[in-house]
């Protein structure tokens, strides 16, 4: 018999991994089984960055407190505009994952690139604001909020989590814009995150795109008829 509640399928992976590709497949096949909807609930740093440097005025110096905070807010809390910055990247993703939400209610089944966790501070998908860190009362509170806002996102738990296993050197020949070690670090903690003991499914992302897309879609599949869909 078909589950009640519609799937709520992610998609995750390093930079590199064929991401967008894989999920541009298998929307369509998602399809297949009714009424779906694709989300993207990544933060898009770089997407915004790049949007943020042709604002006039102010666009080149926000853009290089964007770069900036990405490498200080590891070690110690951000002033209040990088802080601003952060907490508007947070409010962006609560939006998307509302929607998300919202498109589970209406009964549509769920796609998503991407999928906030709070496993692992500073990761990707996770919190940027560190955590056990003191500094000012107003940025030590937009942290607090990024905090109850990735533990409430990841409090949804996904009932499928497809992992794009990729090897660096793929990855950075894929992205070669992309720093190394940032690469490094993403692909380093892609096995590690287990959103809350969510059915996972491992893919090696290192081979041709089209058996990247054979295999995700078996994924898609098997889980699917374990479903109860047809």
């Amino acid at each position: 018999m078909q589950s009640i509640t519609p799937p709520l399928i992610a998609v995750i992976g390093s930079d590199g991994s064929g991401k967008s590709t894989v999920c541009e497949h298998l929307i369509t096949v998602v399809e297949k089984y009714g009424a779906a909807e694709r989300v993207h609930l990544g933060k898009q740093a770089g997407n915004v960055g790049r949007a943020v440097t042709n604002l006039p005025l102010m666009g080149k110096s926000l853009h290089k407190t964007i770069e900036r905070n990405q490498v200080k807010t590891a070690k110690k809390l951000p002033g209040p505009v990088p802080a601003l910055v952060i907490t508007a990247f947070v409010a962006r993703r609560l939006l998307r994952f509302r929607h998300m939400l919202a498109c589970r209610r209406r009964g549509l089944i769920v796609l998503t690139d991407r999928y906030p966790q709070d496993q692992i501070p500073g990761a990707y998908d996770g919190t940027v604001f560190p955590p056990n860190v003191e500094g000012g009362r107003f940025v030590s509170w937009l942290a607090s909020q990024e905090r109850k806002a990735f533990h409430w996102m990841a409090s949804h738990k996904p009932d499928l989590v497809i992992k794009l296993n990729v090897d660096l050197d793929v990855a950075c020949a894929r992205k070669p814009d992309h720093k190394r070690e940032s690469l490094a670090r993403k692909i380093a903690i892609t096995p590690q995150l287990t959103f809350g003991g969510a059915q996972l499914v491992d893919i090696d992302a290192n081979q041709p795109l089209e058996k990247v897309l054979v295999d995700a879609e078996k994924a898609i599949t098997d889980f699917m008829t374990a479903r109860g869909y047809h």
